[in-house]
């Protein structure tokens, strides 16, 4: 298991902005469903550096390239070069992850699967991917390492990460595409109360559940948007967007998405699929 400690501070929480798919090409003006990404990506970091907001960390939870390439994954490298504080990132269904590797080692770009924030709290990445097909499964290696680092910090909070929605989404079509041993998951995190959160993207809409105790989170797409509840492939309206996250002291976590609001991207409502 590969751990990254966050340097502390003077605050209590810790504040994390979470990017999620991304799907950026090497060619700077491809497209998904007519949404070019690396603009809706930059619209996205643009309106994040003019809050002026402190954070901690960058967590970009998968689908960060459309096209496999390297050049892709150095692009989202690139674009959130203008930040100095660390990025953690995991692998979700379009993504390739040799190409992911091959802008690493890098001085942001942290290749870690547990990240001990601050006094309070531990991040626990998971890998979901599996190769080919867009639903997700978690090896047995995942799940004991989920396990393992839950055990070894029983005193810390935990947020734990990964691409594919963990419970049914309310949308058939997106539905088949979740986590598919989700009750193994779940069986493992029923051991542990210290975890607070799990937050997934690959669903490109905006999700804040309670399941079983836990908070379970999803968060818009820096680029196009699906339709909440819709049985079939359908693309919403709503604007790209991302999402903030303050780890409290006491296990709390205070949270808000946010879109895009000086340009607009309309995707082509009439697309079949993706």
């Amino acid at each position: 298991m590969q751990t990254y400690s966050l340097p502390q501070d003077n605050s209590d929480s810790v504040l994390l902005l979470q990017l999620t798919d991304t799907h950026l090409f090497a060619d700077a003006t491809g497209s998904l469903l007519g949404v070019a990404t690396k603009d809706s990506f930059h619209a996205v970091l643009d309106e994040v550096a003019a809050q002026l907001r402190p954070f901690h960390a960058i967590i970009a939870t998968g689908d960060i390239s459309q096209d496999h390439t390297p050049a892709s994954y150095q692009r989202f490298a690139d674009g959130i070069g203008r930040w100095v504080q660390p990025c953690f990132w995991l692998p979700g269904n379009h993504d390739y992850q040799p190409s992911m590797k091959s802008v690493l080692p890098s001085p942001q770009i942290k290749a870690c699967d547990q990240v001990l924030a601050g006094e309070y709290w531990q991040v626990i990445l998971l890998d979901s991917q599996v190769v080919g097909v867009p639903h997700g499964e978690l090896s047995p290696d995942q799940l004991q390492m989920l396990d393992q680092a839950l055990a070894a910090h029983p005193d810390r909070h935990a947020l734990v990460l990964l691409h594919h929605h963990p419970l049914a989404a309310g949308s058939r079509w997106l539905d088949q595409h979740q986590l598919k041993n989700h009750p193994a998951f779940w069986q493992v995190v029923a051991q542990y109360p210290q975890v607070k959160a799990v937050l997934c993207g690959h669903i490109h809409q905006e999700l804040d559940v309670l399941y079983q105790g836990v908070r379970v989170l999803a968060t818009p797409s820096t680029c196009i948007q699906f339709k909440p509840d819709s049985n079939d492939f359908a693309l919403d309206q709503s604007n790209p967007g991302w999402r903030w996250l303050s780890l409290q002291a006491n296990g709390e976590i205070e949270t808000q998405v946010e879109r895009v609001r000086q340009r607009s991207f309309t995707p082509q409502f009439d697309a079949a699929g993706y």
